[in-house]
């Protein structure tokens, strides 16, 4: 993949004030590269149509800023429209003086011009900043805008791999490969649980000795298991591992339950965890689109998420307790446990993570999500995670979210998402926003 390009095109006549305008070129650069250290930015303003076609050849944008330095027709947008379809930000500068003399840049005429011609040329969607290079509000703009472009570039060169169907009733995890591709630019594979699973039938004890002792290593009471269910594990964590790596996948969605304690006898749990901390956004009971959610986490936190469910909530702690079999990364583990080893809740079959997840001062709980009518949309919450013990078998997580807790359950209820999502460490919402902008997608802010 080509390393992401974010390219800054900034616009104007020379009827206007141009040393205001060469002021507000200069700032914007400073800012732009404070973003991208490798922002492609013109010598000098485009006050030409001549200009900008020239400073265009060659450019390959993953993300264009526009920028109306001055006011600028819209032919100047037109240019941009015929050669590039990638995310645009469309950026006004504020008027720098008011003062009852000349106007000096009127940049928010250009914008206007420039938003009418992306409305009517094909809808486009475009993010937009008003606002001096040095506003708060710009720079998270900005900001927001590179990083949903660099995960939107990012998602084109992703494989996801579906092991397996989900169970019965679990069907909003399912996902068609020509959806994915049309939608996302995300390849999916398909491949049967019971492929992996006699692939780990397969192996020695002693090809599988490094991922036990990985395993042993990463967590606590391993030796508590059974050995059979121990050996069994390192056998299917090699499989997964042996599979991921030879096929180019950066995320996949699991069948877990009941094959695994069926036709296997250990469960996968513990192997996902594994592969969420290797940097594989692994998803359990099949949801493709849970997995998409999970990477798109990771690539923003640059750190393993936690993939669970909506399972309790405390009106008084305004909380709201996320969890799932067990199956959370191994570094999510609270210090003083660590990443301990239980038995699945529900078979009573090890190994499968059995802990309580650190603290952490901000964190988005995030998933994507399906309307009735198949279109796409983003659920997104914004609070802390506290510090908080294990609260029920298998791994678990405490959110305490920024709006009401009882409102965000009630009301994301009442709109029918689906039951699985995503705590990723920090504040994402903007980016997550921006992204979603990318793509057309109804954003659900909670």
């Amino acid at each position: 993949m080509k390393d992401f390009s974010l390219v800054y095109i900034p616009v104007g006549v020379p009827t206007f004030h141009l040393e205001s305008a060469q002021d507000q070129f200069e700032r914007s650069i400073k800012l732009l590269r404070s973003v991208d250290a490798n922002a492609v930015c013109p010598d000098k303003m485009l006050l030409n149509l001549d200009d900008l076609r020239a400073y265009m050849q060659g450019l390959e944008p993953d993300l264009i800023v526009f920028q109306n330095l001055t006011f600028a027709n819209a032919a100047y947008m037109s240019e941009v429209l015929r050669r590039f379809d990638c995310p645009m930000l469309l950026w006004t500068l504020r008027e720098p003086v008011i003062d009852g003399g000349r106007l000096r840049l009127n940049s928010l005429t250009g914008a206007y011009s420039a938003a009418n011609t992306l409305r009517a040329f094909d809808a486009r969607p475009f993010a937009y900043a008003f606002g001096a290079p040095e506003e708060e509000s710009v720079i998270r703009a900005v900001t927001a805008s590179a990083e949903a472009a660099r995960v939107k570039k990012a998602m084109r060169s992703l494989k996801l791999s579906a092991v397996g169907h989900t169970p019965q009733g679990f069907g909003f995890g399912r996902a068609l490969d020509s959806e994915l591709m049309s939608t996302f630019g995300v390849e999916l594979e398909a491949i049967e649980a019971r492929e992996l699973i006699d692939l780990a039938k397969g192996y020695t004890d002693a090809d599988c000795a490094e991922y036990l002792r990985k395993t042993e290593n990463a967590t606590c009471g391993l030796d508590k298991t059974p050995e059979r269910n121990r050996l069994d594990h390192a056998r299917l964590y090699k499989a997964y591992t042996d599979y991921v790596k030879g096929h180019n996948i950066g995320a996949l969605a699991s069948r877990c339950w009941p094959d695994f304690f069926t036709a296997f006898g250990t469960p996968v749990c513990s192997v996902l965890s594994l592969l969420n901390d290797d940097g594989v956004a692994a998803a359990c009971e099949a949801d493709i689109y849970g997995a998409l959610s999970m990477w798109i986490g990771m690539q923003l936190s640059h750190e393993p998420v936690f993939f669970g469910d909506p399972v309790s909530l405390d009106e008084e702690e305004n909380t709201i307790t996320y969890w799932h079999c067990g199956a959370a990364a191994c570094s999510l583990a609270r210090k003083d446990t660590g990443a301990t080893i239980g038995v699945h809740p529900n078979r009573k079959i090890g190994p499968a993570m059995d802990f309580g997840c650190e603290a952490f001062p901000e964190a988005t709980v995030f998933r994507i999500g399906r309307e009735p009518d198949g279109s796409f949309r983003f659920f997104i919450a914004e609070g802390s995670v506290l510090d908080k013990p294990k609260q029920f078998i298998g791994t678990s997580i405490v959110v305490k979210t920024e709006s009401d807790s009882r409102s965000v359950i009630e009301q994301s209820v009442l709109d029918g998402f689906e039951p699985h999502f995503v705590v990723i460490k920090g504040h994402h919402a903007e980016t997550l926003e921006a992204l979603a902008q990318m793509f057309g997608f109804e954003v659900y802010n909670y």
